[in-house]
């Protein structure tokens, strides 16, 4: 199982790369799919494990969905309020506008190309994934009170994230 990496994390601010969709093995989905499910999370994104790469898994309840390179074709102009959290900033939960509709293209790992429609709950959990590849996290949509209200979180979160990089850091000498 990966450690997911929490705010603080400067990989979580990055401008994803993209990746040749056919280069992730069965056994990397697996643990990576194995990580968001036992974090109870309904998608988790590459810079949350740690890796700058455009890729992120979901599941609303389906099936698992992944999706390598994805671009957002087409947004609705109207927006629809939603409450979010994310497994990198944990206990945070708050509404963000989204698109109520989007039109997509992506790679699955077998290098099978898509183009959806999504709507709805889909369509925010594709954004909100969509926005970690790009270094943005649901609190930037925030206000700056609201952004103010939850600091004291922000900064407990920034501290166990320093622990974790500490932790990765060391494991990775030994």
């Amino acid at each position: 199982m990966f450690k997911v990496r929490l705010y603080g994390d400067p990989v979580l601010r990055k401008v994803a790369k993209e990746i040749e969709p056919t280069s992730l093995t069965p056994e990397f989905m697996s643990e990576m799919s194995e990580t968001m499910y036992v974090e109870d999370g309904v998608g988790l994104a590459a810079p949350q494990i740690g890796i700058s790469e455009r890729f992120f898994i979901y599941d609303i309840g389906e099936k698992l969905n992944v999706v390598i390179n994805p671009e957002i074709l087409e947004r609705s102009d109207e927006k629809e309020l939603g409450e979010e959290g994310c497994l990198s900033l944990p206990e945070i939960f708050d509404k963000v506008p989204r698109s109520v509709f989007i039109e997509v293209e992506y790679f699955d790992q077998h290098g099978e190309k898509y183009t959806k429609k999504l709507e709805g709950y889909e369509a925010r959990v594709f954004q909100h994934e969509f926005d970690h590849l790009n270094g943005k996290l649901f609190i930037d949509y925030l206000t700056m009170v609201k952004r103010r209200l939850i600091k004291t979180k922000l900064e407990e979160i920034k501290r166990k994230s320093a622990e974790i990089l500490k932790e990765i850091k060391s494991t990775a000498r030994n």
